[in-house]
C-alpha cells in the first residue's frame, strides 16, 4: 500500500517546516508527499527546497482557490490512500502512517477516521480542543457532524467515485465532499480510530472567527441542501454545545 500525502500552501514560511517533517519523519515507506503551493510570495518555496528533499511532487502555480488546489493533488496523486496534511499541521507520531496503512489494509477499510488536537501557535505543546471523530455518523450530516479532515484517510477509488471538490465553496467544499461520499452511502467500509493523529493549529479558514462561522454554516446548510439531506440553520447550530465538550482542561 502506498500513501500520497497533500499539503496545500499559500505564504506558509512561518508553518510549512513543521509539516515538512513531519512527512518526511514517517516510518512507513510508501508515502508519496505532493506539495501545492499557490505561487506564494513569501519563503515557503525556499524551505521546501531547503527541507522538502522527501516531496516527491512539487507545483506552484496560481489556483482558484484552496479546493481547485486540493483537487490538483488528487489528480497528482498515485497513492492507493489518500489524505491531506495542512501546512501548519503536524502528524503526532512517527508511526502514524505505517498504523493506517496496517489498520487500511488489515480490515479492507475505504475509510479511516483519526481525531484532531488543537493548539495554539504560541504554546504548539498545549492542546486546546479535540476533535472527535467517532461523534460522525451519516445520520448526523444533517446537523453539521464531520470527521476531522486532516485526519481523514480514503482510499483512491473514493475520489474516483464522488468525485474532485466544489471549488465555488469557501471554507465547506470538505464538508460538501463528505456529504456525497457517506450521505450517498459511497463509503460503506469505515473505521474510527480512538486516537488524536494530527495537531492542528487553531485559527485555519474554518475556525478563524464569527465571520468564518457564518460562511461555514452558511456553506454546510447548501451542502446538505445540494445532496437531497433536509436540514436547517437552527439544526446546524445545535451542534455548538455539544462542540463545547472538546474543548480541553488545563
Amino acid at each position: 500500500m502506498k500513501i500520497s500525502v497533500i499539503t496545500v500552501c499559500y505564504n506558509s514560511a512561518r508553518t510549512i517546516e513543521h509539516a515538512l517533517r513531519s512527512v518526511a519523519d514517517q516510518d512507513f515507506p510508501l508515502v508519496e508527499h505532493i506539495v501545492i503551493d499557490g505561487a506564494s510570495k513569501d519563503d515557503t518555496l525556499a524551505i521546501i527546497g531547503k527541507h522538502g528533499q522527501h516531496v516527491a511532487k512539487l507545483v506552484s502555480e496560481r489556483d482558484r482557490g484552496i479546493y481547485d488546489a486540493m483537487n490538483k493533488g488528487v489528480t497528482l496523486a498515485t497513492g492507493d490512500v489518500i489524505c491531506f496534511l495542512n501546512s501548519d499541521d503536524r502528524y503526532v507520531s512517527s508511526d502514524v502512517l505505517s498504523r493506517v496503512a496496517d489498520l487500511m489494509s488489515t480490515h479492507n477499510l475505504e475509510a479511516l477516521l483519526g481525531d484532531v488536537a488543537f493548539f495554539r501557535e504560541e504554546a504548539p505543546d498545549t492542546v486546546i480542543r479535540r476533535f472527535r471523530s467517532d461523534r460522525f455518523t451519516p445520520a448526523r450530516l444533517a446537523w453539521g457532524w464531520m470527521p476531522a479532515h486532516p485526519a481523514l484517510f480514503l482510499r483512491r477509488e473514493v475520489y474516483e467515485r464522488v468525485g474532485p471538490f466544489k471549488t465555488d465553496y469557501r471554507i465547506a467544499g470538505d464538508f460538501e465532499f463528505i456529504v456525497r461520499a457517506f450521505g450517498g452511502a459511497q463509503v460503506p467500509r469505515y473505521r474510527h480510530l480512538p486516537e488524536v493523529l494530527v495537531n492542528m493549529m487553531h485559527g485555519g479558514a474554518s475556525t478563524g472567527g464569527l465571520k468564518a462561522k457564518i460562511t461555514l454554516n452558511r456553506e454546510f446548510l447548501r451542502a446538505c441542501r445540494e445532496n437531497g439531506i433536509e436540514t436547517s440553520m437552527l439544526k446546524l447550530l445545535a451542534r455548538y454545545p455539544l462542540k463545547l465538550l472538546e474543548l480541553v482542561k488545563r
